[in-house]
């Protein structure tokens, strides 16, 4: 898995004999070139060039499959043990409402197949944007079946460079859609004033301070105000949009970063205050959940507990990649991997392609 966040390849060895067993867990840095390119290609407003998606398609392509390799040979597992490869591929521009509803995610998979030996799944969202759906998230069907409790509900909050929200019903009823930016506006942020990656607990933006003028400009985004199902990218909540939000205003960085932290805390929250579930407990996955000042914001947002997965068993930084190991253990058994009432798609679907090892 390689999310919005762009912060390296996450590596999941998943046993799902009974249930979801997380094996064996690894993380390879993206290299820094791919990454710088990959940043500015994600950028709506970025001019790109066929050349520039065919290289990176490789590039991706070549990255996955290494880290798989160096994986396998630092955990001891040989290829032929593995059933397939799950690969989500990098997220470049996704726009499923459009007047051309389109998504797209880079890393080719003959690549991975062929240097891994390994059977690769790829190309999970379009098919669900044919039928009509947004594509994304994709990931409440696995939460379902790893989180979900009877007679409880939850909610599962995915914090990535996007942030995207789980509500399992205490019937059984799962829903679920993006709410906004997750990590991504205040890594961007990051970057641009600091040459960090990201900020590192929240420490940063605790030296900020909440500008009120400029959260409530967020938060009257069109986007946020839309209705389920919807999705979003990292292509629209970027720095050109932050930088039409913050014409005439003149705040520190860190003001900025701390204001981008409550945006994202307020997005979530309000995204749970509108749904039709209350949940009983909320668990956070992704890389957001060790931001201890977003994690402080959220709790104080929220009526009842907020809570690593951790809690429950399951490394937050590993949920997202197996997640795609089950989607791809899905697509291999012929079963559907949306949640129809996620996505909007016009029913279920086997979701992505089969590469032969």
């Amino acid at each position: 898995m390689s999310g919005t966040s762009l912060d390296g390849i996450d590596l999941a060895l998943v046993d799902f004999s009974e249930g979801a067993r997380l094996l064996q867990h690894g993380h390879q840095p993206l290299p820094a070139a791919l990454t710088d390119a990959l940043l500015t290609l994600s950028q709506s407003n970025a001019p790109v060039s066929l050349e520039q998606v065919g290289q990176l398609e490789t590039l991706l392509g070549d990255a996955f499959a290494g880290a798989v390799c160096a994986f396998c040979d630092r955990i001891a597992v040989s290829p032929e043990h593995i059933r397939a490869i799950g690969s989500h591929g990098q997220t470049v521009r996704h726009d499923p409402q459009g007047a051309i509803p389109y998504t797209l995610q880079l890393g080719d998979a003959n690549i991975i197949a062929e240097r891994t030996g390994i059977t690769t799944v790829a190309d999970f969202r379009r098919r669900d944007v044919a039928a009509g759906g947004q594509g994304a998230p994709l990931v409440p069907a696995f939460h379902a079946a790893l989180f979900g409790q009877r007679g409880e509900n939850r909610a599962v909050i995915n914090i990535g460079g996007i942030a995207n929200i789980t509500l399992l019903a205490a019937g059984g009823m799962i829903t679920g859609f993006d709410t906004g930016p997750g990590n991504g506006l205040m890594d961007a942020w990051c970057r641009r004033y600091w040459n960090i990656a990201f900020d590192d607990h929240g420490q940063r933006a605790a030296l900020g301070e909440v500008d009120a003028g400029l959260l409530e400009r967020l938060l009257l985004d069109p986007w946020l105000q839309l209705p389920p199902p919807k999705s979003t990218g990292r292509d629209y909540f970027q720095l050109d949009w932050l930088d039409y939000h913050l014409q005439g205003l003149d705040l520190r960085p860190e003001s900025v970063l701390r204001t981008l932290n409550a945006f994202t805390a307020r997005t979530i929250a309000d995204a749970l205050s509108q749904s039709a579930v209350n949940p009983d407990a909320v668990f956070i996955c992704g890389g957001g959940v060790h931001n201890a000042l977003l994690m402080q914001g959220l709790q104080a947002l929220l009526p009842c507990p907020v809570r690593s997965t951790a809690a429950l068993g399951v490394d937050p930084d590993y949920v997202e990649a197996m997640a795609f190991a089950w989607l791809a253990k899905q697509c291999i058994e012929g079963k559907p991997g949306n949640v129809v009432g996620v996505t909007g798609a016009e029913g279920p679907r086997i979701l992505g392609a089969i590469y032969q090892a």
